[in-house]
């Protein structure tokens, strides 16, 4: 019986790594396959590795937090209730996913954990509130952090890297021989080709973090409740831990391989025309606050925090038309949009600070497609709320706990 619960809590958990690899691949690497930079089979390639390398070197430490940390009780968190936290961990995600979109894993594994400590009075309400405070600090820091690049670096960063979209690929591959041949498409300047590899590095680097900070949302129910521990055979070659790493890095390839494909194709073209200079910038700064965090167990809202680096940045780019002494004595006002990551093409010089005018500044719906912005922000609160629900409603009603 133990085993045929281990087999189907080990499903379970790779559903969950399966639509976490749908999720955040659109999100490490949505603004490189739009751009046409990189191939969707080549995101969910690199996807793969460096979400593996990011869950191995830091992930543990995010799991033990959601595995130990949110229930304060032994007993409780058993490989049962695993299960059923799994199970509403992964369905909430691929009714997000379904929708191609990238919904907070971690908010969303959180939840569900926290279902279970709700219903049974368990909940550690002082680790719970530590997540939140984090939840509620990181979206501010990158605001206000983005912000300062907005206003003070980011159009010599867009004049320097003049990262541009293209219509045609970037790259192309000769298969007329045994071995593959990588190479610049014609037409692309040694420009174009540094600006490429940045844009595949930083969503390399994406990759790492989304691995630090979400391989626990797939396997710390198992981990927690000790199921992957083995005394003895082959399967004592790796620990508890060990294997839930492998076991979330194999469902996020195999979601990578497949359902990614709907959320690369919303974050690369559907839901903004955000400059590819725009997009490192906001993937840097989102991914080193992900992976800091991880490293102390925080999990880590991804997709909210790259939205309010967004933000920060578009707000802090459209308050250069006006110096700071001028805004102190109201002499002349600033439009403060989103879109002004817009106001200059890539490679363009901007105006220095307090020379534009403010009817210059693109509006915020010159970036965003309004429709799909919509859905996306509904649809990314829904999904946690769905978790957190329905875990809460199953562990009141139907005492797994005590099976």
């Amino acid at each position: 019986m133990v085993e045929l619960l281990l087999v189907a809590g080990v499903l379970v958990a790779m559903f969950v790594g399966y639509n976490i690899g749908g999720a955040t691949t659109g999100v490490s690497f949505g603004p490189a396959v739009g751009a046409k930079v990189v191939s969707k089979l080549g995101a969910a390639v690199l996807m793969s590795i460096f979400f593996f390398i990011g869950g191995w070197l830091i992930g543990p430490a995010v799991v033990e937090t959601l595995g130990e940390g949110i229930i304060q009780e032994e007993g409780i968190l058993t490989l049962e209730t695993g299960i059923v936290i799994l199970f509403f961990i992964g369905l909430a995600l691929f009714v997000g996913n379904v929708f191609g979109v990238p919904a907070s894993t971690s908010m969303t594994a959180v939840g569900a954990i926290a279902g279970l400590g709700l219903a049974t009075g368990t909940l550690n309400w002082a680790t719970m509130g530590e997540v939140v405070s984090w939840w509620i600090v990181a979206p501010v820091v990158a605001f206000w952090f983005s912000g300062v690049i907005g206003r003070y670096f980011y159009t010599r960063i867009n004049a320097w890297v003049a990262i541009s979209r293209r219509k045609t690929d970037l790259w192309v591959v000769d298969r007329s021989s045994r071995i593959p041949r990588i190479s610049a498409a014609e037409g692309t300047d040694r420009r174009e080709v540094v600006g490429s590899i940045i844009v595949v590095g930083i969503g390399c680097y994406m990759a790492f973090s989304s691995g630090a900070s979400n391989v626990a949302n797939a396997i710390a129910p198992l981990v927690g409740s000790g199921a992957l521990e083995f005394d003895e055979g082959v399967l004592a070659t790796f620990s508890n831990m060990e294997w839930g790493v492998i076991i979330a890095g194999v469902a996020v390839t195999i979601g990578a391989f497949t359902i990614a494909r709907r959320t690369l194709e919303t974050m690369g073209n559907e839901i903004t025309n955000l400059p590819l200079t725009a997009a490192v910038v906001v993937m840097t700064i989102s991914a080193t606050i992900t992976t800091l965090l991880s490293a102390i167990g925080i999990p880590v809202q991804l997709v909210i925090i790259s939205t309010m680096s967004i933000i920060g940045l578009g707000w802090g780019r459209a308050t250069r038309t006006t110096t700071v002494s001028d805004a102190v004595r109201g002499e002349k006002e600033t439009a403060v949009s989103v879109g002004a990551l817009t106001a200059e093409k890539e490679g363009e010089t901007a105006p220095a600070i307090g020379e534009e005018e403010a009817d210059d500044i693109p509006r915020a719906s010159d970036l965003f497609d309004p429709s799909t912005a919509g859905r996306v922000i509904v649809i990314q609160n829904f999904v946690p709320v769905l978790a957190t629900i329905g875990a809460y409603l199953t562990f009141r009603f139907v005492p797994i706990w005590a099976w």
